[in-house]
């Protein structure tokens, strides 16, 4: 599994918007807060029965919080054969900190 720094992530969006699905697996609470723009909300524990809806050869980012669901669910990915998948190391609490100043957190 690759990871991106929010930095990372924030460049990668520049260079390349169309290209990438920014998987967010929080509560749909949590994504109402905050959320990167253009990212898809999919919960964690719906992930198993929204798998058919995602194209395993797309470069996917998953987000959570602070990293640790979106690296569980990046590793379920990777093991149900997803080729490109990417975790967000920090979470979306990271982003507000370093890409995001502005970014309501919770």
């Amino acid at each position: 599994m690759k990871h991106f720094n929010p930095t990372e992530l924030a460049e990668h969006i520049k260079s390349q918007p169309a290209d990438t699905l920014l998987l967010d697996v929080r509560e749909p609470w949590e994504y109402d807060i905050c959320h990167i723009e253009n990212s898809t909300s999919i919960p964690m524990s719906t992930i198993q029965t929204a798998i058919n809806e995602l194209n395993e050869s797309q470069k996917t980012v998953v987000i959570c919080h602070h990293g640790i669901r979106s690296r569980q669910v990046a590793m379920f990915l990777e093991h149900n054969g997803f080729t490109d998948v990417i975790n967000l190391t920090g979470g979306i609490d990271a982003w507000a900190q370093e890409v995001d100043k502005n970014m309501d957190k919770y």
